[in-house]
């Protein structure tokens, strides 16, 4: 009787462990995941404490998050500074609206700007081109969908991006000191996936070295001060480097003999490229000889080609990427008045106008084809929806927002 006793006790103890390994293999994996995600929540804490983060701060961060957010990683996958066509890029952020608000703006913070521009010594066009760039002047930061909780969306990074964990686990780091030191508070810790926050889309620790209190109220409130936040942009830009007075660079003809890709990235002063021919696109003389350029031409030859100053490498510490710098470029010289390209972009096809962008996508979504948001920006979804009416029409499939295409549209 002891032995079956035993027995049976065996058999007990042997369904139970059958019963635990049966439920947890039907926990699903995003449950699994969860969980896991929590531990690392919980764990990090003592690392952020022993970086001088109170428990506190720490715990009030961090309140009701319990899930990673996927739809970082997908935006962690495409990055257009270094996927789109320059043409594509340069479309969605340099055009007629962009360029109508900010000289808005400009007229509007003024005395602001003339604060900004004497402290710093930065235009005040590239820095209006900037706050464009980055928020579209303010408005992204109204969009639940573009704005996330940046614990929530840093940690997502530092838990499941191993590329990007170190970064992520920095900025965590700096962004609840941030919130230990009064300047923003835990609900108000909004940032874009990578943690970019305000209006001028500030990193953490780039937060923490160049933020600037230019209004003057005890707190460098980039999250609700427009003069903060462009004062902040300005102080980076010049502890970069940037130049007073002078421009980012100027668009040039390219002699015939140094086409296919020579002399690309060189850099020389301007007296020397123009003694080997180069000329501005506008039939200007080329001013301040003595300063140094590199060549550019980010569409080949086929493309306009420019001379790049020392402040276009400096727009490249707010973000590092050719695209971003040449944009915020144009955006405030356009800004400012002067006129555009030259030598316009080798795209194939007709563009629209704005205007007819915003037509363009209304169309798409009276027939189903386009679900996003009506804004002129020709995204992934846009030029999925243009690829359905062009295979429907029989053009050339390439999602390109063509005449052609707002021309078919509203013939049929």
């Amino acid at each position: 009787m002891k032995y079956f006793g035993n027995f049976q006790k065996k058999l007990r103890t042997l369904g139970a462990a059958l019963a635990v390994a049966v439920a947890t293999s039907l926990v699903p994996e995003a449950a699994q995941a969860d969980a896991g995600f929590r531990n690392w929540i919980q764990s990090f804490e003592n690392t952020a404490a022993q970086n001088g983060v109170r428990r506190d701060v720490y715990r009030a961060a961090f309140s009701g998050v319990t899930t990673p957010d996927q739809d970082v990683l997908e935006k962690a996958r495409y990055q257009p500074e270094f996927q789109s066509k320059v043409w594509d890029y340069i479309d969605n952020r340099v055009n007629e609206m962009q360029v109508r608000t900010g000289q808005a703006y400009r007229s509007r913070l003024s005395s602001w700007l003339d604060r900004i521009e004497s402290r710093y010594g930065v235009d005040r066009d590239i820095l209006l081109a900037i706050w464009s760039m980055e928020t579209n002047y303010g408005e992204i930061l109204k969009r639940d969908d573009v704005m996330k909780s940046l614990p929530r969306s840093l940690a997502t990074l530092a838990y499941l991006d191993k590329r990007r964990a170190k970064f992520a686990r920095e900025q965590l780091i700096a962004a609840l000191k941030i919130v230990q030191d009064g300047h923003v508070s835990p609900s108000n810790l909004q940032s874009s996936w990578a943690g970019a926050m305000g209006h001028t889309q500030f990193i953490p620790t780039s937060y923490r070295a160049y933020a600037s209190d230019i209004d003057g109220d005890g707190r460098a409130n980039i999250w609700a001060s427009v003069p903060d936040a462009l004062a902040t942009a300005a102080n980076l830009l010049r502890k970069n480097g940037w130049q007073t007075g002078k421009t980012w660079g100027y668009e040039v003809r390219v002699p015939a003999q140094y086409r296919g890709g020579r002399l690309e990235r060189d850099n020389r002063t301007i007296s020397q490229w123009a003694s080997l021919g180069f000329t501005r696109a506008d039939g200007r003389p080329l001013p301040n000889v003595g300063d140094r350029a590199n060549l550019v031409r980010l569409a080949g030859d086929s493309g306009p080609a420019f001379l790049m100053m020392k402040n276009f490498f400096v727009l490249k510490s707010y973000n590092n990427a050719d695209k971003y710098a040449l944009a915020v470029g144009m955006l405030g010289d356009q800004i400012g008045g002067y006129s555009g390209l030259v030598q316009d972009w080798p795209r194939g096809y007709t563009p629209l106008s704005m205007d007819e962008r915003f037509e363009l996508q209304k169309r798409l979504a009276a027939l189903g084809l386009y679900d996003g948001k009506i804004d002129g920006k020709i995204g992934s979804g846009s030029k999925g929806a243009i690829t359905a009416i062009q295979n429907r029409a029989g053009m050339p499939a390439d999602g390109n927002p063509s005449k052609a295409v707002l021309n078919y549209l509203r013939q049929n």
